[in-house]
């Protein structure tokens, strides 16, 4: 603890460049025995903190090798050529104040002197903050181990999740989320359940973006969240298997299979993965009404103890065709099935203002669901030249199938729990999520250091949902119309971008403009009681992006961003119709819903590679949040556009080596939110701010033991008209590293205290209301994982060129 204050106190204000000269490498090769010049060797560029290639090159006829178009970071450069052992090159740092080196001669030594080959390993770090994101390496926590993608956000910097598993940023709501680079096109409950879905051990990276670049999508108020799964690049067969047990109160498995074979004209992968899960969650709430006076008119409790049984299997194939030297064609199939179930009981009172109980309903619920899902990515990729003229494209398409089965029992009692009624509903909603997309990137660096880059994108998106419910007497069913609906959405969104860059000294520049174009309608199909209801919408945008960067010196380098940004409403927040949760609570569509646009501003410093501050704003309008309408003693819940928002964040993050074998990773981070507009015919002005913090303490010991103590606590704060009461989780672990290092073997437990309980307070109209929530949060986890295989030696590997988000998708051994 005494650390961790020293550690706090060493924080100061500061800011990150966004923009960089791209830098160049270059040396020469020979035989270190008769000093002859040899061409044709293989060159790697390593990346230093992982040593994962960067680039490949072969020396020409003069021995000699060049790397350009190099972003900032650290490198390290390896040669071998038949007959040889490799040789690896020092560590160098390409920087704002230092662009090329010259690393001299390599001298190869023939490989019949036996000399064992050099072994560069390093192990990343949990965090790391680059020009215009922060990327968590999610194998870098031993935390993470059996949990979930929505478990690791929930740890992320910057990141919260509510109840709900809606998912904010630096306190704003209105995230987007991507998977390898593409958009997931799911929202709300059902990108939730995705989430809670994927296994942490088919994650590689979570890359976090408040700002991004006009070649990313404009939807997104708050940023973009692109969570990245593994990616296996070695020559050969290769592959790992994990096997993961948790034990909270209930059990939790997490296994993965993935298996590579690359060779010089083809790669081939596999991924497979289950998972099988059970949890409960309680949830209590109570509400008090108030008369127009404020006098209390009645109290209502509600205690829920629900159980879940989700089961998840993953399956990821794929083949990349090498076509030429400079040209990659690859297809990818992905799909999950996700079969689970669920039951509810519920106890409602409803009591005078006195306390006195004036009725008592109890409900049961039980729900059986499947979620499917298929997906195809054709991609192309083709490299001009050396200097980084390269042109991308990918086709997409993706379809979402979705089938619950639902039953409701709804009792009513008088206060000494005599029979009043009783009340069974049983509800089928299937749901089908078809999506076509295609896209076309184009990157042209000129002779004068400007890079342009530019792009077409569109997509198609239509869903089809419905609800049919069914009131049972006996062995009779009667359809309930005013419950059943069919709710079918289509859209259709046209993008173009231009965006350019340039170093001048130690100033660096990058202007983009992104221009989308929405056209969207929806139905809901009429029945008996309902006629058809429809609404159309077209409109178009304009993005504007600006980023600069200065590197005033080798140890401060300061940055400020701009963009303007969109976020649509979700399919399902445009259906008008009621959705029926229990006897006192509904759920409701608003197709007057408009898209909520952001200016966002950020200004920001690093010190010294370890310390980096941020200071951002934001200005959104029409900002969308969940509101609550209080009909009788029922509480309709909806999305509603809230008026505007005002937000404000500043954020410190350090990495600190405390001892040689302990090592600090401090985030913290303070919000203010201003909410202001017209709710429900009612003036409303909320404000207020809370502060977190997110500490990481790895700790690497001797013969391959290491360890984790970590954990975050955030203050209280408010979202919209909720205000969420202070949480926080500790988590703890330590691995070993077994059979001859091809093995790791991990025990942690997450939420060691059991404070991951969630705790709220809503005030709407005349009605205040309070809630308590709990999961099975504190898991208990052994796994152990083994990679296998043998690298093919002397393999050339394609030259893949400039790195940017495009490049990382599903291509070379996703």
């Amino acid at each position: 603890m005494k650390h961790f204050f020293n550690i706090l106190a060493a924080m100061g204000v500061s800011l990150v460049s966004f923009a960089q000269h791209p830098g160049k490498v270059s040396g020469s090769i020979k035989d270190g025995g008769n000093q002859k010049i040899i061409d044709a060797a293989t060159i790697s560029l390593l990346k230093a903190k992982d040593s994962s290639i960067a680039k490949v090159a072969l020396t020409d006829k003069g021995g000699n090798f060049i790397f350009e178009n190099l972003k900032d970071g650290a490198y390290l450069v390896s040669a071998t050529s038949i007959g040889h052992n490799k040789v690896y090159s020092s560590r160098f740092t390409i920087s704002p104040t230092q662009k090329e080196f010259n690393l001299g001669v390599l001298q190869l030594v023939a490989a019949d002197k036996n000399l064992k080959e050099v072994t560069v390993t390093s192990k990343k770090m949990l965090i790391e903050r680059k020009i215009d994101k922060t990327v968590v390496n999610v194998d870098a926590a031993i935390s993470n181990e059996g949990s979930t993608a929505m478990e690791v956000l929930e740890k992320s910097p910057g990141v919260t999740v509510d109840k709900d598993g809606n998912i904010s940023l630096k306190g704003k709501q209105g995230v987007m989320i991507m998977l390898d680079g593409k958009p997931s096109y799911l929202t709300g409950p059902e990108l939730a359940n995705l989430l809670r879905s994927m296994p942490s051990n088919n994650l590689d990276q979570i890359e976090i973006m408040t700002n991004p670049s006009a070649k990313y999508d404009a939807a997104g108020n708050s940023g973009i969240i692109n969570i990245k799964t593994k990616k296996n690049k070695q020559k050969g067969f290769n592959g790992s298997v994990n096997l993961a047990y948790g034990q909270g109160v209930y059990e939790k498995t997490n296994n993965s299979l993935n298996l590579n074979y690359r060779n010089g004209k083809f790669n081939l992968f596999a991924n497979v993965s289950g998972n099988y899960r059970e949890n409960f969650n309680k949830l209590t709430i109570k509400r008090k009404y108030k008369n127009e006076d404020k006098s209390l008119n009645a109290i209502f409790e509600q205690t829920s103890d629900e159980m879940r049984f989700n089961s998840n299997y993953n399956t990821k194939l794929g083949a990349d065709f090498y076509a030429g030297k400079n040209t990659t064609i690859g297809i990818v199939l992905t799909g999950f099935t996700t079969p689970s179930s669920q039951g509810a009981n519920n106890t409602s009172y409803l009591k005078s203002n006195l306390g006195v109980i004036d009725s008592i309903v109890t409900a049961a619920s039980y729900e059986k669901s499947t979620w499917k899902n298929g997906a195809v990515n054709l991609n192309f990729r083709h490299q001009f030249d050396s200097a980084g003229k390269e042109l991308t494209a990918d086709l997409d398409y993706l379809t979402y199938h979705a089938h619950r089965d639902q039953h409701f029992t709804n009792t009513s009692y008088a206060p000494d729990w005599t029979l009043k009624n009783y009340d069974q509903l049983m509800g089928v909603l299937p749901s089908i999520i078809s999506i076509y997309s295609g896209k076309i990137d184009y990157s042209h660096p000129l002779k004068s250091g400007l890079k342009i880059e530019t792009g077409l994108k569109t997509s198609f998106v239509e869903t089809d949902n419905t609800a049919g419910y069914f009131n049972i007497t006996g062995n009779t069913r009667t359809p309930d119309y005013d419950k059943t609906n069919q709710f079918v959405y289509k859209e259709n969104i046209n993008a173009a971008y231009l965006n350019m860059n340039k170093q001048l000294k130690k100033w660096g520049l990058q202007a983009g403009l992104r221009a989308e174009n929405t056209n969207y309608n929806g139905r809901q199909f009429g029945n008996p009681l309902r006629q058809d209801s429809s609404f159309k919408k077209s409109y178009t945008g304009l993005f504007p992006t600006m980023f600069v960067s200065y590197a005033a010196n080798e140890k401060n380098q300061f940055g400020f961003s701009y963009g303007r940004r969109i976020n649509r409403p979700d399919y399902e927040d445009l259906n008008p119709f009621l959705f029926f949760l229990d006897k006192y609570t509904y759920g409701s569509g608003n197709p007057f819903l408009k898209p909520s646009y952001a200016h966002s501003f950020e200004v920001s410093h690093t010190y010294n590679q370890f310390l980096t501050t941020t200071i951002n704003y934001a200005n959104t309008k029409n900002l969308f949040n969940e509101t609550f309408e209080q009909k009788g003693y029922a509480t309709i819940v909806k999305q509603g556009n809230f008026g505007s928002a005002n937000s404000a964040s500043i954020s410190v993050s350090a990495q600190i080596t405390v001892e040689k074998w302990w090592t600090a990773i401090v985030y913290t981070e303070g919000n203010y939110n201003n909410y202001k507009g017209l709710l429900n015919g009612e003036y409303v002005n909320v404000k207020g701010g809370n502060f977190l913090i997110n500490v990481n303490n790895q700790f690497k010991f001797k013969k391959g033991w290491s360890a984790e103590l970590s954990g975050f606590y955030r203050t209280s704060g408010i979202e919209g008209q909720i205000i969420i009461k202070p949480m926080g989780q500790l988590n703890a672990g330590v691995q070993k590293q077994v059979l001859k290092n091809k093995g790791t073997l991990k025990l942690n437990i997450r939420d060691m205290l059991y404070t991951m309980r969630t705790n709220g307070e809503i005030n709407f109209q005349r009605t205040e209301a309070s809630f308590h929530q709990e999961r099975d949060s504190r898991v208990v986890t052994l796994s152990i994982g083994y990679r296998f295989g043998k690298p093919i030696k002397g393999l050339q590997k394609r030259k893949t060129g400039g790195a940017g988000t495009e490049q990382n998708r599903v291509k070379g051994g996703n």
